[in-house]
Protein backbone atom coordinates (compact mmCIF):
# COMPACT_ATOMS: atom_id res chain seq x y z
CA UNK A 1 0.00 0.00 0.00
CA UNK A 2 1.52 3.40 -1.13
CA UNK A 3 2.31 6.44 0.92
CA UNK A 4 -0.24 8.48 -1.08
CA UNK A 5 -3.01 6.19 -0.88
CA UNK A 6 -2.55 5.80 3.04
CA UNK A 7 -2.84 9.43 3.16
CA UNK A 8 -6.27 9.40 0.78
CA UNK A 9 -8.33 6.37 2.89
CA UNK A 10 -7.10 7.75 6.06
CA UNK A 11 -8.60 11.28 4.55
CA UNK A 12 -11.83 9.76 3.29
CA UNK A 13 -12.22 7.37 6.59
CA UNK A 14 -12.66 10.63 8.61
CA UNK A 15 -15.07 12.20 6.25
CA UNK A 16 -17.17 8.73 6.40
CA UNK A 17 -17.37 8.60 10.13
CA UNK A 18 -19.17 12.19 9.45
CA UNK A 19 -21.59 10.75 7.46
CA UNK A 20 -22.09 8.15 9.93
CA UNK A 21 -22.74 10.60 12.68
CA UNK A 22 -24.78 12.56 10.53
CA UNK A 23 -26.81 9.34 9.82
CA UNK A 24 -27.01 8.98 13.92
CA UNK A 25 -28.40 13.01 14.46
CA UNK A 26 -31.33 12.14 11.33
CA UNK A 27 -31.60 8.99 12.90
CA UNK A 28 -32.39 10.94 16.39
CA UNK A 29 -34.82 13.50 14.31
CA UNK A 30 -37.01 10.55 13.15
CA UNK A 31 -36.81 8.72 17.12
CA UNK A 32 -36.39 10.80 19.80
CA UNK A 33 -35.97 14.46 18.91
CA UNK A 34 -38.57 16.88 20.72
CA UNK A 35 -40.75 18.22 18.72
CA UNK A 36 -39.59 21.87 19.31
CA UNK A 37 -36.08 21.33 17.90
CA UNK A 38 -36.90 21.18 14.17
CA UNK A 39 -35.82 24.56 13.32
CA UNK A 40 -32.23 24.34 15.53
CA UNK A 41 -31.43 20.37 14.16
CA UNK A 42 -32.16 21.67 10.26
CA UNK A 43 -29.35 24.24 11.03
CA UNK A 44 -27.16 21.04 12.82
CA UNK A 45 -27.77 18.80 9.94
CA UNK A 46 -27.05 21.56 6.87
CA UNK A 47 -23.61 22.37 9.19
CA UNK A 48 -22.43 18.81 9.13
CA UNK A 49 -23.17 18.16 5.39
CA UNK A 50 -21.76 21.61 4.70
CA UNK A 51 -18.41 20.14 6.13
CA UNK A 52 -19.03 16.65 5.07
CA UNK A 53 -19.01 18.66 1.37
CA UNK A 54 -16.50 20.27 1.51
CA UNK A 55 -14.21 17.81 2.76
CA UNK A 56 -15.53 15.62 -0.54
CA UNK A 57 -14.81 18.30 -3.00
CA UNK A 58 -11.57 19.69 -1.31
CA UNK A 59 -9.03 19.97 -3.96
CA UNK A 60 -6.43 18.00 -1.79
CA UNK A 61 -8.38 15.14 -2.69
CA UNK A 62 -8.27 15.47 -6.45
CA UNK A 63 -4.41 16.06 -6.17
CA UNK A 64 -3.53 12.88 -4.30
CA UNK A 65 -6.33 10.97 -7.03
CA UNK A 66 -3.98 12.42 -9.46
CA UNK A 67 -0.93 11.31 -8.00
CA UNK A 68 -1.57 7.37 -7.09
CA UNK A 69 -0.78 5.09 -10.05
CA UNK A 70 -3.77 2.93 -10.05
CA UNK A 71 -1.36 -0.12 -11.32
CA UNK A 72 0.36 0.00 -7.88
CA UNK A 73 -3.19 -0.60 -6.20
CA UNK A 74 -5.07 -4.20 -5.13
CA UNK A 75 -8.49 -4.95 -6.26
CA UNK A 76 -9.94 -3.43 -3.61
CA UNK A 77 -7.74 -0.30 -3.22
CA UNK A 78 -8.91 0.36 -6.33
CA UNK A 79 -12.32 0.02 -5.93
CA UNK A 80 -12.19 2.47 -2.91
CA UNK A 81 -9.54 5.00 -5.64
CA UNK A 82 -12.49 4.94 -8.16
CA UNK A 83 -15.37 5.11 -5.37
CA UNK A 84 -13.86 8.27 -4.15
CA UNK A 85 -12.78 9.73 -7.64
CA UNK A 86 -16.90 9.10 -8.48
CA UNK A 87 -17.54 11.15 -5.06
CA UNK A 88 -15.07 14.03 -5.89
CA UNK A 89 -15.93 14.62 -8.90
CA UNK A 90 -19.68 14.65 -8.07
CA UNK A 91 -18.91 17.06 -5.01
CA UNK A 92 -16.79 19.08 -7.16
CA UNK A 93 -20.02 20.04 -9.55
CA UNK A 94 -21.71 20.82 -6.50
CA UNK A 95 -21.58 24.52 -5.21
CA UNK A 96 -21.40 23.87 -1.29
CA UNK A 97 -24.24 26.55 -0.79
CA UNK A 98 -26.59 24.74 -2.81
CA UNK A 99 -25.27 20.98 -1.00
CA UNK A 100 -26.26 22.84 2.49
CA UNK A 101 -29.46 24.34 1.28
CA UNK A 102 -30.55 21.18 0.32
CA UNK A 103 -29.72 19.31 3.45
CA UNK A 104 -31.51 21.96 5.83
CA UNK A 105 -34.31 22.22 3.06
CA UNK A 106 -35.24 18.54 2.70
CA UNK A 107 -34.74 18.20 7.16
CA UNK A 108 -37.65 20.96 7.18
CA UNK A 109 -39.74 19.04 4.79
CA UNK A 110 -39.65 16.04 7.00
CA UNK A 111 -40.45 16.91 9.81
CA UNK A 112 -43.61 19.05 7.79
CA UNK A 113 -44.53 15.96 6.46
CA UNK A 114 -44.80 14.16 9.90
CA UNK A 115 -46.97 17.45 10.40
CA UNK A 116 -48.92 17.03 7.46
CA UNK A 117 -49.71 13.34 7.66
CA UNK A 118 -51.02 13.66 10.72
CA UNK A 119 -53.15 16.31 9.68
CA UNK A 120 -54.65 15.65 6.45
CA UNK A 121 -52.95 19.71 5.51
CA UNK A 122 -50.42 19.75 2.85
CA UNK A 123 -50.32 23.80 2.90
CA UNK A 124 -47.28 23.44 5.43
CA UNK A 125 -45.58 20.41 3.40
CA UNK A 126 -45.90 21.78 0.26
CA UNK A 127 -44.09 25.18 0.98
CA UNK A 128 -40.71 23.10 1.54
CA UNK A 129 -41.58 20.55 -0.96
CA UNK A 130 -41.60 23.01 -3.72
CA UNK A 131 -38.03 24.02 -2.57
CA UNK A 132 -36.97 20.73 -2.62
CA UNK A 133 -37.73 19.86 -5.97
CA UNK A 134 -36.30 23.01 -7.12
CA UNK A 135 -32.88 22.28 -5.39
CA UNK A 136 -33.35 18.65 -7.10
CA UNK A 137 -33.68 20.38 -10.14
CA UNK A 138 -31.18 22.32 -9.69
CA UNK A 139 -28.44 19.12 -8.79
CA UNK A 140 -29.55 16.79 -11.72
CA UNK A 141 -28.94 19.59 -13.97
CA UNK A 142 -25.70 20.16 -13.14
CA UNK A 143 -25.10 16.00 -12.42
CA UNK A 144 -26.39 15.18 -15.70
CA UNK A 145 -24.49 14.20 -18.70
CA UNK A 146 -28.21 14.30 -20.74
CA UNK A 147 -31.33 15.79 -21.48
CA UNK A 148 -32.59 13.14 -18.70
CA UNK A 149 -31.99 14.83 -15.21
CA UNK A 150 -33.80 11.71 -13.49
CA UNK A 151 -30.87 9.77 -14.14
CA UNK A 152 -28.59 11.75 -12.68
CA UNK A 153 -30.32 10.87 -9.49
CA UNK A 154 -31.16 7.15 -10.01
CA UNK A 155 -27.28 7.24 -10.62
CA UNK A 156 -27.14 8.18 -6.89
CA UNK A 157 -29.12 4.93 -5.54
CA UNK A 158 -28.19 2.09 -8.43
CA UNK A 159 -24.49 3.46 -9.63
CA UNK A 160 -24.63 2.71 -14.27
CA UNK A 161 -28.27 2.37 -13.93
CA UNK A 162 -30.65 4.22 -16.55
CA UNK A 163 -34.89 4.81 -16.63
CA UNK A 164 -34.31 3.33 -20.20
CA UNK A 165 -32.88 0.25 -19.25
CA UNK A 166 -35.65 0.40 -16.19
CA UNK A 167 -38.49 0.89 -18.35
CA UNK A 168 -37.66 -2.29 -20.48
CA UNK A 169 -37.82 -4.30 -17.01
CA UNK A 170 -40.18 -2.83 -15.67
CA UNK A 171 -42.74 -2.91 -18.57
CA UNK A 172 -42.49 -6.96 -18.40
CA UNK A 173 -42.71 -6.65 -15.17
CA UNK A 174 -45.87 -4.59 -14.98
CA UNK A 175 -47.33 -6.95 -17.77
CA UNK A 176 -47.21 -10.26 -15.77
CA UNK A 177 -48.25 -8.95 -12.71
CA UNK A 178 -51.26 -7.57 -13.99
CA UNK A 179 -52.12 -10.74 -15.67
CA UNK A 180 -51.56 -12.59 -12.30
CA UNK A 181 -53.50 -9.95 -10.42
CA UNK A 182 -56.18 -10.42 -12.77
CA UNK A 183 -56.47 -14.30 -12.13
CA UNK A 184 -56.66 -14.35 -8.90
CA UNK A 185 -58.46 -10.97 -7.42
CA UNK A 186 -61.44 -11.78 -6.91
CA UNK A 187 -61.09 -15.38 -5.64
CA UNK A 188 -59.43 -13.94 -2.06
CA UNK A 189 -63.55 -14.04 -0.34
CA UNK A 190 -62.87 -16.92 1.38
CA UNK A 191 -59.78 -15.62 3.21
CA UNK A 192 -60.35 -14.84 6.58
CA UNK A 193 -59.19 -11.33 8.23
CA UNK A 194 -57.46 -10.52 11.50
CA UNK A 195 -60.13 -9.28 13.95
CA UNK A 196 -57.89 -8.98 17.18
CA UNK A 197 -56.14 -6.28 19.51
CA UNK A 198 -52.70 -7.33 19.75
CA UNK A 199 -50.93 -5.73 22.77
CA UNK A 200 -48.11 -3.34 21.47
CA UNK A 201 -45.58 -3.97 24.01
CA UNK A 202 -46.17 -7.70 22.85
CA UNK A 203 -45.55 -6.90 19.28
CA UNK A 204 -42.32 -5.42 19.77
CA UNK A 205 -41.08 -8.33 22.26
CA UNK A 206 -41.85 -10.44 19.10
CA UNK A 207 -40.38 -7.83 16.65
CA UNK A 208 -37.15 -7.90 18.67
CA UNK A 209 -36.94 -11.79 18.64
CA UNK A 210 -37.59 -12.23 14.46
CA UNK A 211 -34.90 -9.40 14.50
CA UNK A 212 -32.20 -11.85 15.80
CA UNK A 213 -33.88 -15.06 14.62
CA UNK A 214 -33.31 -13.62 10.99
CA UNK A 215 -29.27 -12.89 12.18
CA UNK A 216 -29.57 -9.40 13.83
CA UNK A 217 -26.73 -8.55 16.29
CA UNK A 218 -28.22 -6.46 18.70
CA UNK A 219 -24.45 -5.82 20.39
CA UNK A 220 -24.60 -3.16 17.75
CA UNK A 221 -27.93 -2.50 16.72
CA UNK A 222 -31.05 -1.28 18.65
CA UNK A 223 -34.63 -1.19 17.08
CA UNK A 224 -36.98 2.11 17.90
CA UNK A 225 -40.53 3.02 16.95
CA UNK A 226 -40.67 5.60 13.87
CA UNK A 227 -43.11 6.78 11.81
CA UNK A 228 -41.88 5.10 8.99
CA UNK A 229 -39.56 2.38 9.87
CA UNK A 230 -36.04 2.39 8.58
CA UNK A 231 -32.28 0.99 8.89
CA UNK A 232 -29.02 3.43 8.71
CA UNK A 233 -25.87 2.85 9.90
CA UNK A 234 -23.04 0.88 9.34
CA UNK A 235 -20.38 -1.04 10.41
CA UNK A 236 -20.51 -1.90 14.07
CA UNK A 237 -23.52 0.76 14.89
CA UNK A 238 -26.74 -0.68 12.41
CA UNK A 239 -29.66 0.65 13.27
CA UNK A 240 -33.39 0.16 12.91
CA UNK A 241 -37.25 1.28 13.07
CA UNK A 242 -40.13 -0.46 13.42
CA UNK A 243 -44.06 0.75 13.84
CA UNK A 244 -46.83 -0.62 16.06
CA UNK A 245 -50.39 -0.98 15.23
CA UNK A 246 -52.53 -2.94 17.53
CA UNK A 247 -55.00 -4.28 14.86
CA UNK A 248 -52.05 -5.20 12.65
CA UNK A 249 -49.20 -6.97 14.07
CA UNK A 250 -47.92 -7.82 10.23
CA UNK A 251 -46.99 -4.09 10.25
CA UNK A 252 -45.11 -4.10 12.79
CA UNK A 253 -43.66 -8.11 12.29
CA UNK A 254 -42.75 -7.76 8.76
CA UNK A 255 -41.49 -4.09 8.76
CA UNK A 256 -39.30 -5.70 11.69
CA UNK A 257 -37.61 -8.18 8.95
CA UNK A 258 -37.23 -5.93 6.21
CA UNK A 259 -35.40 -3.41 7.86
CA UNK A 260 -33.38 -6.62 9.34
CA UNK A 261 -32.70 -7.56 6.02
CA UNK A 262 -30.84 -3.96 5.66
CA UNK A 263 -29.34 -4.50 8.80
CA UNK A 264 -27.95 -7.97 8.42
CA UNK A 265 -26.68 -6.76 5.30
CA UNK A 266 -24.28 -3.70 7.07
CA UNK A 267 -23.64 -5.73 10.06
CA UNK A 268 -21.88 -8.31 8.19
CA UNK A 269 -19.78 -6.12 5.46
CA UNK A 270 -16.29 -7.33 6.61
CA UNK A 271 -14.52 -5.18 9.32
CA UNK A 272 -11.58 -4.23 7.21
CA UNK A 273 -13.74 -1.96 5.01
CA UNK A 274 -15.17 0.69 7.93
CA UNK A 275 -15.57 3.98 7.14
CA UNK A 276 -13.90 3.32 3.42
CA UNK A 277 -16.16 3.28 0.23
CA UNK A 278 -15.93 -0.30 0.20
CA UNK A 279 -17.79 -0.54 3.71
CA UNK A 280 -21.21 -0.37 2.75
CA UNK A 281 -23.72 -1.60 0.74
CA UNK A 282 -23.05 -1.55 -2.75
CA UNK A 283 -26.55 0.17 -4.04
CA UNK A 284 -30.21 0.26 -3.10
CA UNK A 285 -31.06 -2.23 -5.61
CA UNK A 286 -28.63 -4.88 -4.34
CA UNK A 287 -29.78 -3.52 -0.61
CA UNK A 288 -33.48 -3.90 -1.44
CA UNK A 289 -33.00 -7.34 -2.33
CA UNK A 290 -31.57 -8.49 1.10
CA UNK A 291 -34.38 -6.48 2.61
CA UNK A 292 -37.11 -8.17 0.17
CA UNK A 293 -35.79 -11.52 0.42
CA UNK A 294 -36.08 -11.98 3.82
CA UNK A 295 -39.47 -10.30 4.22
CA UNK A 296 -41.26 -12.50 1.15
CA UNK A 297 -39.69 -14.96 -0.16
CA UNK A 298 -38.88 -16.05 3.12
CA UNK A 299 -40.74 -13.62 5.88
CA UNK A 300 -44.20 -14.70 3.95
CA UNK A 301 -43.14 -18.50 2.80
CA UNK A 302 -45.55 -20.82 3.91
CA UNK A 303 -42.69 -22.28 6.33
CA UNK A 304 -41.95 -19.20 7.95
CA UNK A 305 -46.00 -18.89 8.47
CA UNK A 306 -45.76 -22.46 10.66
CA UNK A 307 -42.99 -21.02 12.74
CA UNK A 308 -45.16 -17.32 13.42
CA UNK A 309 -48.16 -18.63 13.80
CA UNK A 310 -46.90 -20.75 16.46
CA UNK A 311 -44.94 -17.78 18.20
CA UNK A 312 -48.36 -15.51 18.02
CA UNK A 313 -50.27 -18.19 19.46
CA UNK A 314 -47.72 -18.91 22.50
CA UNK A 315 -47.46 -14.59 22.83
CA UNK A 316 -51.15 -13.76 22.31
CA UNK A 317 -52.86 -16.69 22.88
CA UNK A 318 -56.01 -17.67 20.92
CA UNK A 319 -56.24 -14.96 18.55
CA UNK A 320 -58.72 -16.19 15.97
CA UNK A 321 -56.98 -17.94 13.46
CA UNK A 322 -57.53 -21.81 13.37
CA UNK A 323 -54.48 -23.13 11.46
CA UNK A 324 -51.05 -22.65 10.16
CA UNK A 325 -52.43 -22.97 7.09
CA UNK A 326 -55.39 -20.57 7.10
CA UNK A 327 -52.77 -18.02 9.00
CA UNK A 328 -50.23 -18.42 5.40
CA UNK A 329 -53.17 -17.35 3.66
CA UNK A 330 -53.77 -14.05 5.82
CA UNK A 331 -50.71 -13.22 5.53
CA UNK A 332 -50.51 -13.49 1.76
CA UNK A 333 -53.92 -11.99 1.10
CA UNK A 334 -53.66 -10.39 -2.52
CA UNK A 335 -55.66 -6.89 -2.04
CA UNK A 336 -55.63 -3.71 -4.18
CA UNK A 337 -55.26 -0.56 -0.98
CA UNK A 338 -53.41 1.85 -0.44
CA UNK A 339 -50.50 1.42 1.27
CA UNK A 340 -47.30 0.59 -0.06
CA UNK A 341 -45.61 -0.98 3.28
CA UNK A 342 -48.81 -2.84 3.59
CA UNK A 343 -49.30 -4.28 0.11
CA UNK A 344 -49.30 -7.68 -0.78
CA UNK A 345 -46.55 -9.05 -3.06
CA UNK A 346 -48.16 -8.90 -6.52
CA UNK A 347 -49.33 -5.72 -5.80
CA UNK A 348 -46.09 -4.16 -4.14
CA UNK A 349 -44.21 -3.13 -7.56
CA UNK A 350 -47.19 -1.69 -8.95
CA UNK A 351 -47.49 0.66 -6.16
CA UNK A 352 -43.81 1.31 -7.01
CA UNK A 353 -44.11 1.50 -10.60
CA UNK A 354 -46.87 3.97 -10.09
CA UNK A 355 -44.27 6.47 -8.11
CA UNK A 356 -41.26 5.67 -10.61
CA UNK A 357 -43.35 7.23 -13.33
CA UNK A 358 -44.78 10.41 -11.40
CA UNK A 359 -41.01 10.69 -10.19
CA UNK A 360 -40.05 10.98 -14.02
CA UNK A 361 -42.56 13.45 -14.89
CA UNK A 362 -41.68 15.48 -11.96
CA UNK A 363 -38.83 15.48 -13.32
CA UNK A 364 -39.37 16.34 -16.71
CA UNK A 365 -41.74 19.24 -15.47
CA UNK A 366 -45.35 17.86 -17.14
CA UNK A 367 -46.07 17.43 -13.24
CA UNK A 368 -46.19 20.86 -11.27
CA UNK A 369 -46.01 20.59 -7.60
CA UNK A 370 -49.50 21.88 -7.17
CA UNK A 371 -50.54 19.11 -9.25
CA UNK A 372 -49.48 15.85 -7.81
CA UNK A 373 -51.72 15.35 -5.39
CA UNK A 374 -54.31 15.26 -8.40
CA UNK A 375 -52.17 13.12 -10.51
CA UNK A 376 -51.43 10.57 -7.87
CA UNK A 377 -54.89 10.26 -6.95
CA UNK A 378 -55.84 9.69 -10.88
CA UNK A 379 -52.76 7.18 -11.56
CA UNK A 380 -53.71 5.27 -8.40
CA UNK A 381 -57.27 4.88 -9.38
CA UNK A 382 -56.23 3.93 -12.60
CA UNK A 383 -53.95 1.10 -11.46
CA UNK A 384 -56.10 -0.12 -8.35
CA UNK A 385 -59.54 0.88 -8.60
CA UNK A 386 -59.88 2.77 -5.64
CA UNK A 387 -60.62 6.43 -4.66
CA UNK A 388 -57.89 8.40 -2.16
CA UNK A 389 -59.55 10.22 0.44
CA UNK A 390 -56.79 11.00 2.74
CA UNK A 391 -54.08 12.21 2.21
CA UNK A 392 -52.18 9.67 4.62
CA UNK A 393 -53.13 7.36 2.46
CA UNK A 394 -52.10 9.05 -1.01
CA UNK A 395 -49.17 11.04 -1.92
CA UNK A 396 -48.01 11.63 1.51
CA UNK A 397 -48.11 8.13 2.75
CA UNK A 398 -44.18 7.74 2.16
CA UNK A 399 -41.20 9.51 3.57
CA UNK A 400 -39.24 9.56 0.76
CA UNK A 401 -39.95 12.34 -1.93
CA UNK A 402 -39.87 14.93 1.70
CA UNK A 403 -36.53 14.08 2.03
CA UNK A 404 -35.32 14.47 -1.28
CA UNK A 405 -34.81 10.77 -2.33
CA UNK A 406 -35.66 10.92 -5.86
CA UNK A 407 -34.59 7.90 -7.43
CA UNK A 408 -34.76 5.50 -4.80
CA UNK A 409 -37.88 4.10 -5.12
CA UNK A 410 -37.18 2.22 -8.70
CA UNK A 411 -34.84 0.95 -6.57
CA UNK A 412 -37.45 -1.11 -4.57
CA UNK A 413 -38.74 -2.99 -7.75
CA UNK A 414 -35.22 -3.55 -8.51
CA UNK A 415 -34.33 -5.18 -5.19
CA UNK A 416 -37.79 -7.35 -6.11
CA UNK A 417 -36.21 -8.73 -9.21
CA UNK A 418 -32.53 -9.81 -7.52
CA UNK A 419 -34.42 -10.90 -4.83
CA UNK A 420 -36.46 -13.88 -7.42
CA UNK A 421 -32.90 -14.72 -8.73
CA UNK A 422 -31.17 -14.99 -5.69
CA UNK A 423 -34.31 -17.18 -4.12
CA UNK A 424 -34.20 -19.33 -6.99
CA UNK A 425 -30.03 -19.89 -6.85
CA UNK A 426 -30.15 -20.75 -2.94
CA UNK A 427 -32.98 -23.36 -3.46
CA UNK A 428 -31.19 -24.58 -6.26
CA UNK A 429 -27.92 -24.70 -4.23
CA UNK A 430 -29.56 -26.03 -0.92
CA UNK A 431 -33.08 -27.28 -1.23
CA UNK A 432 -33.44 -27.69 2.32
CA UNK A 433 -32.73 -23.91 3.26
CA UNK A 434 -36.69 -22.82 2.92
CA UNK A 435 -38.05 -26.34 5.05
CA UNK A 436 -35.19 -25.11 7.72
CA UNK A 437 -37.19 -21.93 8.27
CA UNK A 438 -40.54 -23.63 9.98
CA UNK A 439 -38.09 -24.36 13.08
CA UNK A 440 -36.79 -20.88 13.02
CA UNK A 441 -33.15 -21.98 11.40
CA UNK A 442 -31.59 -19.20 8.99
CA UNK A 443 -28.03 -20.39 9.46
CA UNK A 444 -27.78 -21.94 5.99
CA UNK A 445 -29.10 -19.48 4.02
CA UNK A 446 -27.70 -16.18 6.03
CA UNK A 447 -24.16 -18.09 4.99
CA UNK A 448 -25.02 -18.20 1.64
CA UNK A 449 -25.54 -14.51 1.81
CA UNK A 450 -22.48 -13.79 3.48
CA UNK A 451 -20.33 -15.66 1.04
CA UNK A 452 -22.03 -14.24 -1.87
CA UNK A 453 -23.39 -11.06 -1.11
CA UNK A 454 -22.26 -9.38 2.19
CA UNK A 455 -18.59 -10.08 1.71
CA UNK A 456 -18.28 -8.09 -0.92
CA UNK A 457 -19.27 -4.51 0.86
CA UNK A 458 -19.17 -2.24 -2.17
CA UNK A 459 -16.05 -3.45 -4.07
CA UNK A 460 -17.52 -4.92 -7.10
CA UNK A 461 -20.48 -3.53 -9.38
CA UNK A 462 -23.74 -4.35 -8.10
CA UNK A 463 -24.95 -6.49 -11.03
CA UNK A 464 -21.88 -8.15 -10.92
CA UNK A 465 -22.25 -9.14 -7.56
CA UNK A 466 -25.79 -9.97 -8.56
CA UNK A 467 -25.01 -11.94 -11.62
CA UNK A 468 -21.90 -13.85 -10.17
CA UNK A 469 -24.11 -14.79 -6.82
CA UNK A 470 -26.87 -16.64 -9.33
CA UNK A 471 -24.25 -17.51 -12.11
CA UNK A 472 -26.53 -16.04 -14.86
CA UNK A 473 -27.67 -12.97 -16.12
CA UNK A 474 -30.17 -11.14 -14.22
CA UNK A 475 -34.14 -10.96 -15.78
CA UNK A 476 -37.37 -10.53 -14.32
CA UNK A 477 -38.65 -14.23 -14.97
CA UNK A 478 -37.11 -15.92 -11.78
CA UNK A 479 -39.48 -13.25 -9.44
CA UNK A 480 -42.76 -13.71 -12.17
CA UNK A 481 -42.04 -17.83 -11.78
CA UNK A 482 -42.02 -17.44 -7.98
CA UNK A 483 -45.38 -15.38 -7.82
CA UNK A 484 -47.03 -16.68 -10.22
CA UNK A 485 -46.34 -20.58 -8.23
CA UNK A 486 -46.91 -19.18 -5.16
CA UNK A 487 -50.28 -17.38 -5.44
CA UNK A 488 -51.87 -19.84 -8.35
CA UNK A 489 -51.02 -22.66 -5.26
CA UNK A 490 -53.13 -20.39 -3.05
CA UNK A 491 -56.35 -19.20 -5.00
CA UNK A 492 -56.20 -20.92 -7.61
CA UNK A 493 -56.07 -24.79 -6.71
Amino acid sequence: MSTKYKKLISYVKKTEALSHASSLIAWDQETMMPNGAVEQRADCLASIESEIHTRKSNIKVGELLDSIKISSLNKEEKSNYFHIKKSYLRSSKIPNDLATEIAKICSLSQMSWVHSKKTNDTKRFLKYFKEVINLKKKEAKILSNSNNVYDALLNDFEPEMTSKKLDKVFKNLRKGLISLRENIIDKNNKISKLNFIFDKKIQLEISNNLAKLFGYNFDIGRIDISQHPFSTGTGNDVRITTRLDEKDPFNCFFSTIHETGHAVYEQNIPDKFIFTPNGSGVSMGVHESQSRIFENQFGRSRQFCIYLFKLMKDKFGDFGVKSDEEFYKIVNNVKNSFIRTEADEVNYNLHILMRYDIEKELFKDNIKVEELEDAWNERFKLDFQLDVKELSDGFLQDVHWSAGLFGYFPTYTLGNIYAGCLFEKILDTNNEALNKVQYGEFGDILEWLKKNIYVYGSSEKPENIISNAIEKNIDEKPLIDYLNKKFNEIYLY
